[in-house]
């Protein structure tokens, strides 16, 4: 029987609750989850199994903990229950960029999701993508010529990556490129993965100009590839708070904007 939609909400929202928290304190017992979620036990196993399933925690007898860093973050599952607000407000920014009869370039980030839902508003456009989700928001939209990089799938970014993909974004040429990484400095971007580091590089490359999305969360963090200079993005668009002598420098470099978000 298929799951109500109202019920597939309310279980987002609870194993986001309960991702959130484990993160946060590094483990936690299965009664903690109960109380934390206010549902049952046996709700409570299964979510903590489907989160398993999914590499997002680690399961043990008793209790769950937090899965390393990379594997969390780079888990299309967890990034799309993340600063959901933050990446509209993104997505809408960006959209300025967008006009009709353009191609657009977007990568497997879930900020180009949130731009990607908006596109049919602008449309015609030819969009090119490696992300499975970006594929599936605009298989039907009317007006939008899509274009999909195949290559190796990556159950965990839900995205298909590899030699493969990397030649065919290497020779596409499109007049924009949005994306999104791991972590941004004054001077440099990061990302923790090294095979996603050379399709992100051919991604930004590929576009005559280019959009960086980064939500406050990635701002003054770095990860363990360098990916690009900040001056390689046309231009930078970041929710706030930013630390203002941070924003200072990253403006002497490129443009950058300070979103608010709604």
């Amino acid at each position: 029987m298929t799951t109500p939609p109202s019920s597939r909400g309310a279980r987002q929202q609870r194993q986001q609750l309960i991702v959130e928290h484990v993160l946060a304190q590094g483990d936690a017992a299965v009664s903690e989850l109960v109380e934390l979620t206010g549902v049952s036990l046996m709700t409570v196993h299964r979510d903590v199994a489907e989160l398993a399933d999914r590499g997002i925690l680690r399961k043990y007898h008793g209790g769950v903990s937090a899965q390393p860093s990379m594997v969390f973050e780079s888990s299309s599952d967890f990034r799309l229950h993340a600063h959901t607000d933050e990446k509209r407000a993104l997505a809408r920014a960006a959209l300025r960029f967008v006009a009709p009869g353009m191609s657009v370039m977007l990568d497997d980030s879930t900020s180009a999701l949130a731009l990607a839902r908006l596109l049919p508003e602008v449309g015609p456009l030819t969009v090119v993508t490696n992300y499975r989700l970006i594929t599936e928001e605009l298989r039907s939209a009317e007006g939008i010529r899509l274009i999909c990089v195949g290559g190796e799938y990556s159950r965990t970014h839900d995205s298909w990556i590899g030699l493969p993909a990397m030649d065919m974004i290497s020779g596409i040429s499109v007049d924009l490129s949005v994306l999104s990484t791991s972590g941004i400095t004054a001077g440099m971007t990061f990302h923790q993965e090294q095979e996603i580091v050379s399709i992100k590089r051919a991604t930004r490359q590929a576009g005559a100009t280019s959009v960086l999305l980064m939500d406050h969360s990635k701002v003054g963090r770095r990860a363990l590839h360098r990916l690009e200079s900040v001056d390689s993005f046309d231009h930078v668009l970041l929710t706030g708070p930013v630390d203002e002598e941070l924003l200072r420098e990253m403006r002497e470099l490129t443009d950058v904007r300070v979103v608010e978000t709604e």
